[in-house]
């Protein structure tokens, strides 16, 4: 987890400061917390702590409801989201998995099968296949560099 998604989901704000940021009244809050629509965090004598992605989803919350989208509606359109950001942090770290594997190996590997008996075996670096008897079959490339324009 990266350090502004962890500030962002740091529970701070007590209901009627969070209710205030949100431009709505702290049973409404209350409501959405029971239903399980925007659920804070607690403190150890139960009071509700909002974070700031808590204020955001609030808010969101208010524009989709004055919009006429229903509270049901509300609720799987913020799960959702929630597992869109999940799986895109799952990807990045992913990808920065196969950029250091790929950067750890020096040189390309290639892969041949003997034309005959048709095993598969590795070339190391450098190393020539013989053109009558084996067939390259797989050769990796390097995967195209990040867009910085996604997200």
């Amino acid at each position: 987890m990266r350090a502004d998604e962890a500030d962002e989901d740091l529970p701070i704000f007590a209901i009627a400061v969070a209710a205030e940021l949100a431009g709505m009244h702290p049973q409404t809050l209350r409501q959405y917390d029971r239903i399980g629509l925007v659920v804070p965090g607690r403190t150890r004598g139960g009071s509700r702590r909002y974070s700031a992605r808590n204020i955001r989803q609030l808010r969101e919350v208010a524009q989709m409801s004055a919009e006429g989208v229903s509270l049901p509606a509300i609720s799987r359109i913020i799960e959702l989201e929630e597992q869109v950001r999940m799986l895109r942090r799952k990807v990045g770290e992913l990808e920065a998995q196969v950029r250091a594997e790929v950067e750890s190996r020096p040189g390309a590997r290639v892969f041949a099968a003997g034309a005959a008996a048709g095993p598969v075996i590795t070339l190391r670096h450098g190393r020539r296949v013989r053109r009558a008897t084996d067939v390259v079959v797989w050769r990796p490339i390097a995967p195209p560099p990040a867009d910085p324009d996604e997200d």
